[in-house]
């Protein structure tokens, strides 16, 4: 799959599921934007990538979602695919004290920052007829965990967005998906505080294992590819059988 001359935006870069499509996008062509708030993480990711512009930013601060969307057009004239994959996950219950800045941090992060960059970004993307891949998570349909309450809840935002957007940006010739990753090898839960060995989480998948994130890197350019050009408002998941057993 080719991607020369394509230009693909990638928030949630500097780790996870975002550099492993980072430098995926690369290695196929692509004109590759990696958007993350850790520097030197973003450095160590834009050495396996050609040439790529990096861009520290945050994307529930509206300049810095603003500047990550000129600063792309600035460079390239152009931007061909979105992939909305910056999120957090935090834990909480709903007789915590803080639980509504748990929950409000959540929605701020996982679906409201991503309405507004792609709210931004998607005049461009209708230009080159792109599409937008969002990720997303099975705790938006099921509760893994029932401290991940908050988490599911903007999760299902985001599935719900997604079918909505392919539905507003179909006429235009834009398509948008998701994907549902189950537990996958990110940073994602030492950054909510936990700990615990992604390996510890194998023996509760019927395929006895966890995804890597360049399993997920490569179904997100299927999407993005011509050879998607059919799907839209599509929710792909990738859990290793986890949702079979809820």
């Amino acid at each position: 799959m080719s991607f020369a001359n394509k230009v693909v935006l990638v928030t949630g870069g500097s780790s996870g599921i975002g550099a492993a499509t980072a430098i995926l996008f690369s290695q196929e062509g692509a004109n590759v934007v990696i958007v993350g708030r850790n520097e030197t993480k973003l450095a160590d990711v834009a050495k396996k990538c050609s040439n790529p512009l990096v861009i520290k930013a945050d994307v529930t601060i509206m300049e810095d979602a603003k500047r990550i969307i000129d600063e792309t057009i600035q460079a390239y004239g152009k931007i061909d695919v979105l992939v909305n994959n910056a999120g957090i996950v935090r834990y909480g219950s709903i007789l915590d004290e803080n639980i509504l800045e748990t929950f409000d941090e959540l929605m701020e992060t996982n679906v409201r920052a991503l309405f507004h960059v792609t709210y931004l970004a998607v005049p461009h993307i209708i230009e080159t007829k792109g599409n937008i891949v969002n990720i997303s998570s099975i705790a938006g349909k099921i509760y893994p965990d029932s401290s991940l309450m908050a988490y599911g809840v903007s999760k299902a935002a985001v599935d719900h967005l997604t079918r909505g957007l392919g539905l507003q940006l179909a006429k235009y010739g834009v398509r948008v998906n998701n994907i549902s990753p189950g537990p996958t090898v990110s940073d994602i839960l030492i950054n909510a505080g936990n700990d615990m060995p992604w390996e510890a989480l194998a023996p509760a998948m019927p395929l006895g294992k966890i995804c890597d994130a360049e399993e997920i890197a490569d179904m997100i350019m299927f999407l993005a590819s011509d050879k998607a050009k059919s799907i839209t408002g599509v929710d792909y998941v990738i859990d290793n059988g986890k949702m079979l057993t809820k």
